[in-house]
């Protein structure tokens, strides 16, 4: 889910829609297309369909992002600062659309086209890193540049590099990210600091919510096992699942959520749970008693990525505006605005110099101990994405 600041997008569902994404996940485990990641033959291999580039003649771009998601000027919302000194810098018309409200709900506005190698009219776009794969699995995303991407290559932070579904980072790149972990009321629960205790406490029973979406709470049980949610086997997961069936039955999970855990943990009326960064920045800014926690065993690292479809015409139009974003100083401004973990090594340094407390904030800008325990879940076949939402549907509903 994003935040609920008004300045920013309005709460949608971080990884599945809310109205209606949980029907989509059980259609996807009943074998069904609604969720699906295409239908048989509608993939492309990465090079059987590449639009060609018109960039050298053509000095636009057509970006599409996700609401409230980029720098706006305080006195005119619909300027966007950095976009409009990349335009002034480069020549380069940006035609910017906030027409991305969810993941899957793009995903089906536009896969008809891209099944067929036609035009989205979209150069490049921002999904979050489930989606990504699913599009790269479909064979629907072109190939970068690293030669046109420099400061990507300097200045990503070390966590978001070697993913598993792009392990040299020639298909995505991180626009913003965000950590799932712990969070506890403090005014109602004295400190949590593990998922064992989330699951275990007497104290806790019935008061503690844990996210319906499958890799950010799957990926931190099986962490808390000692597993690697970046690396894992059948066994392994299944072993986590077994732990969250036993906390299930038990009574001790109330339910399960997208961020609607965020105005029950604000009011109290749940004690703990696994939540989103984003989110716990926005409670602790009304109430400190609000925190969040990651976990000595980890947390899970996910991010919003630019790509480029296969079907755009202006790639190193795109590179030149991915590019730009990973100056230091462009990035900050972002961060500035959004508050998301910024990706962008340096830019910590840069928000020092307007606003300290921005750069203290260790949910915008994380230190190097907490990187070094998140993890980015696995890219999973489809197979394995069908069988792993089936088993957790059925836990998750009981």
């Amino acid at each position: 889910m994003r935040p609920r600041r008004p300045h920013r997008r309005m709460p949608v569902s971080r990884r599945h829609v809310l109205r209606g994404g949980l029907a989509a996940v059980a259609a996807l485990a009943a074998g069904g297309g609604v969720a699906g990641c295409g239908t048989k033959g509608t993939g492309h291999t990465s090079g059987g369909c590449v639009a060609e580039d018109h960039s050298d003649r053509e000095k636009t771009l057509s970006f599409a992002n996700w609401i409230q998601y980029i720098d706006v000027d305080g006195r005119d919302p619909s300027k966007r600062p950095t976009l409009d000194a990349f335009a002034r810098s480069t020549g380069i018309r940006v035609t910017y659309t906030e027409d991305i409200n969810d993941n899957n709900e793009f995903f089906g506005k536009v896969r008809n086209q891209l099944a067929a190698c036609q035009s989205i009219d979209r150069d490049l776009i921002v999904l979050t890193d489930w989606m990504v794969i699913r599009l790269i699995r479909l064979g629907w995303v072109q190939r970068l540049d690293p030669d046109n991407l420099p400061d990507v290559r300097r200045n990503l932070v070390p966590a978001l590099r070697n993913r598993s579904f792009d392990p040299v980072g020639r298909l995505a790149v991180p626009w913003q990210s965000g950590l799932a972990a712990l969070a506890y009321h403090g005014g109602v629960a004295r400190e949590v600091r593990t998922v064992d205790e989330l699951l275990t406490r007497p104290d806790l029973k019935g008061r503690v919510t844990l996210l319906a979406e499958m890799r950010d709470t799957m990926g931190l049980l099986m962490q808390s096992n000692g597993h690697d949610p970046a690396n894992f086997t059948d066994e392994q997961f299944d072993a986590a699942l077994a732990k969250l069936d036993k906390a299930v039955r038990a009574g001790q999970i109330r339910r399960f959520t997208g961020n609607d855990y965020a105005p029950e943990l604000a009011r109290g009326d749940i004690a703990a749970c696994f939540g989103w960064s984003g989110d716990i920045i926005q409670l602790a800014a009304q109430n400190p008693k609000i925190r969040f926690v990651t976990p000595e065993s980890g947390s899970m690292l996910y991010s919003d990525d630019l790509l480029v479809p296969n079907s755009a015409t202006h790639r190193a139009n795109a590179e030149r505006l991915i590019n730009y974003y990973y100056d230091p100083a462009v990035a900050a401004r972002v961060a500035a605005a959004v508050r998301y973990i910024c990706p962008v090594r340096g830019a910590r340094e840069e928000a020092a110099r307007t606003d300290p407390k921005l750069a203290d904030n260790p949910l915008v800008f994380p230190d190097d101990d907490t990187f070094a325990v998140s993890k980015v879940f696995m890219a999973l076949t489809e197979a394995q994405e069908k069988t792993y939402e089936e088993k957790f549907q059925r836990v998750i509903g009981k």
